[in-house]
């Protein structure tokens, strides 16, 4: 190597390449990836062989991050981007294009539902929300286009519990996958694919990184659901890869599960470029690894303040699937074994005046001091949010109560603070409130 200045600042003191013995995932921290040779370089665009190829479709710690998730879902594969609603919206892009149709919760959060009613109609990808729990909506809603079922586990704010089997069966009697957002509950609490989803979301942002510092999103297939079976229905899947001469992604990479991967990755992430940096994947690899301590503690922090909010005067009621008195505990107790998640919500007592609830509203979130208003949930800290005038205000008044959310609705995320300290914070706000009353 010439010993020029430009050159010894620009390469000296590292060979690509060159093995480490790192017990931590490193930070790949590069854009791009020295190929061996040209042919090399031309196999891995082929995907004639795996390789790194450029950070915008993945970068080498991510790749351990999404074999990490995949392998918590007991998936095949996983696609890591930048935030939950990426994983979200390439989730559902892989499957359905303009002229097709998705089956929606409507319970769902309130920015998914912005995508899928603004965003989707404008591809003209059609939408049809229906309650959750009923059954026969959800088999009623399907058509021949239909190319997914979607719906979140626990539903936030509200902490629904979803019954993944009987959807997933309603799904797979129609030939198509059930996608299932489990942000709220991690494979900790539950692991979808149990009970029959195909695909599974998160917003890693949230409990997988644990600390509130990264945004991240990851899909991981479970490699369940058979796109060969009916191959006139997914072409994108089954017929030839027009971007790659001579690859068929089922054909190529079905049997490993990892066709539908390879598609988000070499379309989705490629065309749309919603990529995961180093750096976030390195910080979401460390929440990781605390998943199962953290969940715990969160899940028996959380009861206890929901035992606690449901004998304030002040608490209309509390929505916490592990209170006896809460309609879906016994969803809880057959897809939540391990604890309900810390995500949850209560109604302050209403007065009948609006305005007087709104304000009534504003003392209680505006008087705490522990817990902190933040749009998120997750986090190593107690927050707290009103979903009414935050993440979901782009919701009409008939979709608000359609998803259980009042005026006087709030909604917590316990952190792992000590459980007595956010009781302690809560009830000080509240009984401030009861005083004024």
């Amino acid at each position: 190597m010439s010993d020029g200045f430009a050159s010894l600042q620009v390469q000296r003191g590292y060979t690509p390449g060159t093995p480490q013995n790192a017990v931590a995932p490193p930070i790949y921290q590069t854009t791009a990836y020295e190929f061996a040779s040209l042919q090399d370089a031309a196999d891995i665009f082929a995907l004639r062989k795996l390789g790194n190829l450029y950070s915008r479709a993945a970068n080498p710690t991510q790749l351990v991050f999404e074999e990490r998730v995949a392998a918590l879902e007991g998936g095949t594969a996983a696609v890591a981007v930048a935030s939950g609603q990426a994983a979200v919206a390439l989730a559902l892009l892989a499957l359905a294009k303009s002229g097709e149709h998705i089956v929606a919760a409507r319970q769902l959060y309130g920015g998914t539902v912005d995508l899928l009613q603004d965003t989707f109609a404008d591809w003209g990808i059609a939408v049809d929300f229906i309650d959750q729990d009923d059954l026969d909506a959800w088999r009623g809603a399907i058509r021949p286009e239909t190319r997914a079922l979607f719906a979140e586990s626990v539903t936030n704010p509200t902490a629904q519990v979803l019954d993944v089997r009987a959807v997933a069966d309603i799904a797979h009697a129609a030939g198509v996958p059930f996608i299932v957002d489990n942000t709220v509950a991690t494979p900790y609490l539950q692991r979808p694919g149990a009970f029959g989803a195909d695909i599974v979301v998160h917003s890693a942002t949230k409990y997988l990184g644990g600390h509130g510092t990264s945004m991240g999103g990851v899909i991981v297939d479970l490699g369940t659901f058979d796109f060969g079976a009916d191959p006139d229905r997914w072409p994108q899947l089954t017929q030839p890869y027009a971007r790659i001469p001579g690859v068929v992604l089922w054909d190529r990479f079905g049997a490993e599960g990892q066709a539908l991967a390879a598609l988000i990755k070499t379309k989705y992430v490629h065309d749309l470029g919603p990529s995961l940096s180093p750096f976030n994947s390195f910080q979401l690899l460390q929440g990781v690894e605390t998943l199962d301590l953290r969940m715990a503690k969160h899940a028996a922090s959380g009861l206890a303040v929901a035992r606690f909010l449901a004998g304030h005067p002040a608490v209309a009621r509390v929505h916490h699937p592990g209170l006896d008195d809460n309609p879906w505990a016994g969803a809880a107790r057959t897809y939540l074994p391990h604890g309900v998640p810390a995500v949850f919500s209560f109604d302050l007592a209403a007065t009948g005046d609006a305005a007087a609830d709104l304000a009534r509203v504003h003392g209680v979130v505006d008087g705490l001091r522990l817990i902190k208003l933040v749009a998120n949930i997750g986090d190593a800290r107690s927050l707290v949010a009103h979903p009414a005038s935050m993440t979901h205000s782009h919701l009409t008044p008939a979709q608000l109560a359609e998803g259980g959310i009042s005026p006087t609705t709030v909604r917590l995320s316990i952190g792992l603070e000590d459980p007595d300290d956010i009781i302690a914070d809560l009830a000080q706000s509240l009984d401030r409130l009861e005083q004024r009353a």
